[in-house]
């Protein structure tokens, strides 16, 4: 982080001018300005007279030093306002030597701006009237009285480092409800404190204390919207408490984010809120977050996720004219009584895009052992800093803004006053570690002798009493994307890629008749032709007078002609075509008959239709009608493979295999095409036919690095060990930069129990991993211009351990560096050597006799190094200079080993049993061991097996490592979907795709959260989330989804544009040809309908409220169904 330089910067306050400004004596009075900030004046302005228009020019300047290191910080600057106090000047009576002089009113100048990051701005701030003054009240519709006041510093006092990584901290206290009836107005008057702490420079905390709370006795409800205070006492103007344009508006209960939002807590909310008894201070407490704290804030939210706010009650002492030192023996008198705590669920800040959090919590008796339990917390502010803080309370002791008149004495004593008084201590006064976990032995012991009853406290459980408290930032803690407006931007018709217009087709079951009467008029006429060529000059002869002898002989004749030419026959074979589309399109008889009875029912059933037809077909005509060709519509390899993954993943194994069956036959050639088939095949367990289909890839290109591999990986599944060594070794040869392949020669010979080359190959694969990062480290430096000697101290030290590489995690680099004393770095590989050789006898075992154990349950690796090789890399790695001074380029990469690299190499062709085994020395691995990416990994493959209660274990750890991880969000929303959770599996959808950064497979998030949508009838939302889909990686099935939440929009030209696209990637989806079916039938076309209907049933469709809905519709529009 950029460090402020040293020097203080000084902080301008000019007063321009005054406006609509009275006095007590007289139309123009004689009036001066005094500024004051942090308790202590900042100077006078010289007397104006103010005009009788009520204005007067000032031009006053005063000014103090910002320095963050010892004297005003940002901090300072976020909550304490600079205080514009206007005095008039009385006229001298006579006799009178001095002059008196009086408080007309007290301005307020806020000055967050300059925590944000601005050098100067401008303000008119209104003049608050101070008890008696002559100043009018601030009114709505009048002109107020105000003062016109520019702030300004030389340069920002932010550096571009703090502006983009800080942040600003608002807590807002507003009351407290239900107390216990013991809390009586009368008797001594009594302090009520709320406290809690948050970390506001790098590790350090700052207390926040909200003090001098007010008793009511209740009987109405607090007003909203009313204006916030500021947490400062001994203001002299009433208005001059409130903050400018800041105000509690409450809202609904239940879109508060505290424990009472239920509604069944309405009544008790309303009841305690109107009537019993509350304390309220309404106060509003700022603090700036550095981008160290901002980092200690979200990690300690994650960690601890409950926040203890601790409120308590002390006697008010009333401050003795005399000096100070009498309040040394106030301490006995003044012990806290009423200690309770409530318990803030912080979580929700690290939402995507949360910036604010407000609700009401519910208040326990403070317990150590209780609040320890629940935020690993073992520091109370009221009890640990009671002294100080209780020596200091006193009535008009507290954040006095004119109890100092000396500008370099207040600022040399701001420190003791904000310590003791305030209970915001500079750095270094309070202990670094008061929020963060404890466990140490020293914490335990410390809980452990504290009592564990608090009598006083339990009367907040039993009077139900709880706080209302408001958190809010200035920038969320983790980013949220912005939305895409497709809906707005992108027309559904605009997304679907560019086709050849198809060639429309008539058809359906009125088609399918006139077809057959065409036939048959073709027919008949042929027929009179023949007739006419062999009976026609007998017929004229006879003019028409023919018996029906003749006819009967001339029509045997006829039949004997057709017969013997093949015409009949011929004739036959033309009206065939008509009839089967009869029976397909009038009574969609697709499919053979089940009984030779219900076959001879249905022939008789036709018969009958078809002789009718045929009558009517001899006394009509119809037009021609020619149909073009259809084109063809070709999908991408890529489309395909995203196709088969779908249906992979929805488990409909046949489909996928038709899928990547379609791209072999496409380009024999291709080997991916062969790879990605195989890694399908040991998905499904066919492990001979992955194996037919590598060694087919291999042969295609015998110099393919990961063919290679996966023959070798499916040798050694089979048990054979002699091919598996061949392919594995010619891997290394071929690539012997390779990690991956020398890992896995390494895990063969760990199943041969040849230790000396296991050694060989694991650190044969280390070391091409180091070289690696070490180029690409350099590659980095060279682009950004950043000169070292890298090469030459890269042949001087060795700085990697001898697995894993550290890509600069200063976690991590702390992690390795060697505890003082010698023989510490070797413990844990010590420790290490000694699981490995208790391990040692279960590598005589076949490697995969059953079924795959949960490495983070029971490990099974072989000893992986000699005791020597691990001592010796160990060491070269912790002396590496690299290791442990990582550069900034370097902070924010992940930590790899070779292990977890050929970990996601074996994921992506599903080799899962041998990805359990590879998993277990990830687990053992000193750079290594239990990580987000190691739980994620296990957590899919349980998921495959349908584990679903280690699946939720495994990414239960790995939240805890990366709660921002988008892929365990991801991983999450998968498991509560498939669980049937869809609650659960929404809101962790939505989180994920609400990161900024994608998680690694988005398709399916985006699939199944629109399907959600679907189900809960939010069909604005499952637009938007398909269209996004439809953007990324469009299918059929994102086409589908998109389309039906236009229908249910009643969008039907873009539900219909949608279909269609969904239509043209897979026309044997029975959904779609559904929703074809309802679009045709609302938009009145009877034709497709009846289409769409037809092939609808024809693919069977599962959906019997979707059929009834398309059969309640056609019922509705009197068509759509030729088969009635």
């Amino acid at each position: 982080m950029e460090q402020i330089a040293s020097a203080g910067k000084p902080v301008q306050i000019t007063v321009i001018g005054g406006y609509e400004l009275k006095g007590s004596k007289g139309d123009t009075p004689v009036t001066f300005i005094r500024a004051e900030f942090n308790q202590a004046v900042l100077g006078d302005s010289a007397k104006i007279i103010v005009s009788s228009e009520g204005t007067a020019k000032y031009n006053f300047t005063s000014s103090f030093e910002f320095n963050p290191e010892g004297g005003i910080t940002l901090d300072d600057l976020a909550h304490k306002p600079v205080f514009l106090t206007m005095t008039e000047v009385l006229p001298k009576e006579k006799k009178q030597k001095d002059e008196k002089t009086l408080v007309l009113g007290q301005a307020v100048v806020d000055l967050l701006p300059l925590v944000e990051g601005e050098s100067s701005f401008g303000t008119i701030v209104p003049l608050h009237p101070v008890p008696g003054s002559p100043l009018e009240p601030l009114q709505p519709g009048v002109k107020q009285c105000s003062l016109e006041v520019k702030v300004s510093v030389a340069e920002p006092l932010l550096t571009a480092a703090q502006i983009s990584g800080g942040n600003l901290l608002k807590v807002t206290l507003e009351a407290a409800y239900s107390v216990p009836e013991s809390f009586v107005p009368a008797g001594p008057v009594q302090n009520y404190m709320v406290g809690l702490q948050v970390p506001s420079t790098g590790e350090k905390d700052y207390p926040i204390f909200f003090k001098n709370g007010t008793l009511k006795l209740g009987g109405e409800r607090e007003p909203t919207p009313r204006p916030k205070k500021w947490p400062i006492a001994n203001i002299l103007a009433p208005g001059a408490n409130n903050i400018p344009d800041a105000f509690i508006v409450g809202g609904p209960y239940e879109e508060e984010d505290g424990e009472l939002n239920h509604p069944e807590d309405r009544e008790m909310r309303i009841q305690a809120e109107c009537i019993k008894k509350r304390i309220t201070w309404d106060l509003e407490s700022r603090c700036y977050l550095d981008p160290p704290a901002v980092v200690s804030f979200q990690k300690r939210i994650a960690d601890c996720r409950l926040w203890p706010v601790e409120i308590t009650r002390v006697p008010l002492v009333t401050a003795p004219k005399g000096k100070a030192a009498k309040f040394d023996k106030v301490d006995d008198e003044n012990a806290l009584s009423f200690h309770g705590v409530a318990y803030v669920n912080m979580v929700p800040l690290l939402y995507p895009g949360v910036k604010r959090i407000r609700g009401a919590f519910h208040v326990y008796p403070y317990l150590d052992s209780t609040v320890y339990e629940k935020t690993k917390c073992s520091f109370s502010l009221f009890r640990d800093t009671g002294h100080n803080l209780l020596h200091n309370n006193k009535v008009g002791g507290i954040n006095s803004p004119l109890s100092k008149p000396v500008v370099a004495k207040n600022l040399k004593e701001d420190k003791i006053v904000e310590k003791d008084i305030k209970g915001r201590p500079r750095s270094g006064d309070m202990p670094a570690s008061s929020v963060k976990s404890q466990s140490s032995d020293t914490a335990v012991e410390i809980l452990d002798a504290t009592p564990n009853y608090n009598p006083e406290g339990q009367q907040y459980v039993e009077a139900g009493t709880y706080i209302v408290l408001e958190i809010q930032l200035n920038k969320a803690l983790v980013p949220k994307r912005l939305p895409e407006e497709l809906a707005r931007r992108y027309r559904v018709k605009e997304m679907i890629p560019p086709r050849p217009p198809l060639t429309r087709r008539t058809g359906g079951a009125q088609k399918a008749v006139s077809d057959y009467h065409l036939q048959i008029k073709n027919i008949s006429r042929a027929i009179l032709d023949e007739y006419h060529s062999m009976f026609g000059k007998q017929v004229a002869k006879l003019e028409g007078d023919i018996d029906s002898e003749t006819l009967e002989e001339q029509k045997c004749q006829l039949n004997y002609e057709l017969n013997c030419s093949g015409k009949y026959f011929a004739f036959k074979e033309q009206l065939k075509h008509a009839v089967v589309k009869i029976v397909r399109e009038k009574y969609l008889k697709t499919i053979p008959f089940e009984n030779q009875e219900e076959l001879q029912t249905f022939i008789s059933e036709l018969y009958v239709f078809l002789v009718d037809q045929m009558h009517v077909a001899l006394n009509q005509t119809m037009p021609d009608d020619i149909q073009g060709a259809v084109p063809t519509i070709h999908k991408s390899s890529e489309q395909l493979r995203l196709f088969a993954f779908e249906a992979e993943v929805n488990e409909n194994f046949e489909m996928a295999a038709v899928y990547y069956e379609e791209r072999l036959v496409r380009e024999p050639q291709n080997l991916e095409h062969w790879l990605d088939y195989g890694a399908f095949c040991l998905l499904t367990e066919d492990t001979i036919k992955a194996q037919e289909c590598f060694r087919k890839a291999l042969s295609l290109n015998q110099n393919h690095i990961h063919s290679l591999l996966l023959c070798g990986v499916l040798a050694v599944l089979m048990e054979n060990y002699e091919q598996a060594e061949i392919f594995f070794e010619d891997a290394t040869c071929l690539e012997p930069t390779s990690v991956v392949a020398w890992t896995l020669l390494g895990l063969y010979y760990e199943i041969q129990n040849n230790d000396i080359r296991m050694e060989m190959a694991f650190h044969e694969a280390f070391k091409q991993l180091q070289a690696r990062v070490l180029q690409a480290q350099l590659m980095k430096q060279k682009s950004t211009g950043v000169v070292e000697h890298i090469e030459e101290r890269v042949k001087a030290e060795s700085s990697l351990g001898p697995w894993g590489v550290t890509s600069g995690s200063s976690t991590t680099a702390s992690k390795a560096e060697p505890p003082p004393g010698s023989g510490a770095p070797f413990s844990v590989l010590d420790g290490f050597l000694e699981e490995s050789s208790k391990l040692q006898s279960h590598s005589q075992e076949r490697i995969f006799p059953g079924p795959s154990q949960d490495p983070a349950v029971n490990p099974n690796p072989s000893n992986l190094f000699s005791k020597e090789i691990l001592k010796r890399d160990a060491s070269k790695c912790l002396g590496s200079s690299v290791f442990l001074h990582p550069t900034p380029d370097r902070i924010s990469q992940i930590p790899t080993t070779i292990f977890m690299e050929t970990i996601r190499f074996l994921m992506k062709v599903n080799a899962v049993q041998y990805v359990h085994r590879v998993l277990a020395h990830e687990l053992l691995c000193p750079q290594g061991g239990p990580s987000c990416e190691y739980y994620l990994v296990l957590a899919q493959t349980h998921l495959l097996k349908k584990d679903f209660v280690k699946v939720e274990e495994c990414l239960q750890q790995a939240a805890q490592m990366d709660y921002l991880n988008p892929n365990v969000w991801g991983l999450k929303g998968h498991l509560y979907f498939l669980r049937g959770d869809h609650a659960e599996a929404k809101a962790c959808y939505e989180r994920t795709i609400s990161f900024v950064v994608d998680a690694s497979e988005m398709h399916f998030i985006f699939l199944r959260l629109g399907h959600i949508y679907l189900e809960e009838k939010e069909y604005e939302k499952a637009k938007k989330t398909y269209l996004q889909a439809c953007k990324r990686s469009p299918s059929c099935l994102t086409w589908l989804g998109l389309g039906i939440a236009c229908y249910r929009l009643e969008e039907i030209s873009e539900a219909e544009d949608a279909l269609s696209e969904a239509n043209a990637l897979n026309n044997n989806n029975a959904e779609v040809w559904a929703y074809l079916a309802l679009v045709s039938l609302k938009a009145g076309r009877q034709l497709e309908a009846e289409q769409a209907y037809k092939y609808t049933m024809k693919l069977k469709l599962k959906d019997e409220t979707l059929i009834a809905e398309i059969h309640m519709l056609q019922e509705t529009v009197g068509f759509g169904n030729p088969s009635f």
